[in-house]
């Protein structure tokens, strides 16, 4: 069974109960909020907003990984995220850099990232090092079928669960020979990342059996995502009741993180299901 904690950087999370990652785009792109917080000021802003709304970790991302998305040069995401990383550093919750280049992975560890959330699963030995180099940070480890430019067209799955599980055990194990601890690993499906909606569904479903084949913490990232307006017929900007549902699910099946953008919707709903289960 996984630990029931998670060692990121300056902080040690206890996760025996589902904890919320609000999500801060720095990007002019994001499929989620249509570059509503393109610029340094505005995702700081919004990352603050998050925060009071009860966000527990926050995670900074300078580059689009919606399907199709086109590549952003280093210094470009630098640019964007390190500013945010900077402004937040002082405010007492883990900070995350969503991001699969090793460039930007040090640079946000420089400034003050705790947390590496790597939608390529480490695959790069660069990325794999830089981690390895810094006592004590957390690191997301997510599959994906393909790249962001690829991922939606057909994927494909001969038992989509043990796939996954096959694979990110595989690149959790790369990064244990490297010194890296138990409880400094967490596990993401990819939900929406090379997948069907038929695929996020039963990824979602095997949520702790993925905990338990593997004995690393689940992060579970549905919000807003086109399954779920392929569920309920819904745009982006009309998925929060989708969104919170499918955080609930993730959350009964023992998720240790939930990434989203309404954090206090999530909250609210995550307060009164604990209540009810007593």
């Amino acid at each position: 069974m996984p630990p029931a904690t998670f060692l990121c950087g300056r902080f040690t999370l206890d996760t025996s109960r589902t904890r919320i990652m609000g999500i801060v785009n720095v990007t002019p792109d994001s499929f989620s909020d249509g570059g509503r917080y393109r610029n340094v000021d505005e995702a700081i802003d919004r990352a603050r907003q998050l925060l009071a709304e009860g966000a527990e970790l926050l995670d900074i991302g300078g580059e689009s990984t919606r399907p199709g998305a086109p590549e952003v040069p280093d210094e470009i995401e630098i640019a964007r995220v390190v500013p945010v990383i900077e402004a937040l550093r002082d405010a007492n919750v883990p900070l995350s850099v969503d991001t699969r280049k090793p460039t930007v992975m040090k640079a946000a560890l420089d400034a003050g990232a705790d947390i590496l959330n790597d939608i390529s699963g480490f695959e790069q030995s660069e990325a794999r090092a830089v981690a390895a180099g810094r006592p004590n940070i957390g690191v997301i480890v997510m599959h994906m079928q393909g790249s962001p430019a690829t991922m939606q067209e057909a994927p494909q799955y001969e038992d989509v669960g043990e796939e996954v599980t096959r694979y990110l055990l595989r690149q959790a194990n790369l990064l244990r020979d490297l010194g890296l601890r138990q409880e400094q690993i967490l596990l993401d499906p990819g939900l929406g990342f090379g997948k069907t909606t038929q695929h996020n569904l039963d990824l979602l479903r095997q949520t702790a059996l993925l905990a338990e084949r593997t004995g690393y913490g689940v992060l579970i990232g549905g919000s807003r995502k086109s399954m779920l307006g392929e569920l309920t017929g819904q745009p982006v900007n009309q998925r929060l009741a989708a969104s919170v549902a499918l955080a609930l699910a993730a959350a009964q099946r023992g998720a240790a993180i939930v990434r989203v953008h309404d954090v206090a919707a999530t909250r609210d709903a995550l307060t009164v299901w604990r209540a009810v289960e007593g």
